[in-house]
């Protein structure tokens, strides 16, 4: 669930475009079926996608990404993901690269103070389908589902509506409550000819009250579905563990929790 709701704070269309209409068209792609197809071992999809933040109306973080996710049977199962841009955060890494259980960060405090020849930092972490700024994961099928079943519009082939953090962990099997529960992620997803997302476009609201309002909106757009991908670890002698660096370390020592989603556990 950590991995799903990802990004929100630190950044803290569905276009279903079937057959040109006919008296004989079938069925409209289900974007579900599409994306289950896509699950293959040595394939995936890249994006590319830009994260905007602001609190109070003042402009908090504007990030770029590109990046890589790899498939497996059942879902994503690894990513490299660059970003620059102004953060919100400094605990931003320059680099991800996630893949068999752990996350290596790469960059900004994650290079300071390192041991000489090091220059990754290793943390226990699995893949997940998003993206570092999208709260909403089109790679899991009941979200995907949820996001073109709750569509309030469908103007121009594009599927608007919204959900709320309480309606995304429930597709999950649980409970979330407060105030984060009750964010309303607003969307517009595209879909191509072949049921396959392309556009995600995201934004939600916080209101702290007299601390003003956190704004957040996201834009990815998912290019080269069923590419060749190969995600591979840095070589061994080039990382280090973080829970090896010792407390002096500025490194932290777990992978950083400050975004929005640490408030669902």
């Amino acid at each position: 669930m950590k991995r799903i709701l990802a990004g929100l704070a630190t950044a803290c269309a569905a276009t279903l475009v079937a057959v040109t209409p006919t008296a004989a068209q079938a069925a409209p792609v289900d974007p579900v079926k599409a994306l289950k197809q896509q699950y293959a071992p040595g394939h995936g999809v890249r994006f590319v996608e830009s994260a905007h933040t602001s609190v109070g109306g003042k402009t908090m973080s504007a990030e770029k990404a590109t990046g890589r996710l790899a498939f497996g049977k059942n879902g994503v199962v690894a990513s490299d993901i660059s970003t620059h841009g102004r953060r919100g955060t400094s605990l931003s890494p320059d680099r991800m690269i996630s893949v068999g259980g752990h996350a290596y960060f790469q960059g900004g405090v994650y290079e300071e103070g390192l041991p000489e020849g090091k220059k990754w930092v290793r943390y226990e972490q699995p893949a997940g389908g998003t993206t570092l700024n999208q709260p909403l994961d089109i790679f899991e099928p009941k979200i995907l589902k949820a996001l073109v079943s709750k569509a309030r519009s469908v103007k121009g082939g594009t599927y608007k509506g919204e959900i709320t953090y309480k309606e995304i962990a429930k597709l999950y099997g649980e409970t979330l409550k407060g105030a984060v529960s009750k964010i309303k992620v607003t969307y517009a997803l595209g879909l191509n000819s072949k049921g396959l997302v392309n556009r995600l476009r995201t934004s939600w609201t916080l209101d702290f009250g007299v601390l003003g309002k956190t704004t957040g909106t996201t834009d990815t757009r998912y290019i080269g579905w069923g590419s060749r991908v190969t995600i591979k670890a840095p070589a061994q002698d080039t990382w280090v563990d973080a829970k090896s660096l010792g407390e002096d370390s500025d490194v932290p020592e777990q992978v950083p929790q400050d975004n929005l989603h640490v408030f669902a556990h």
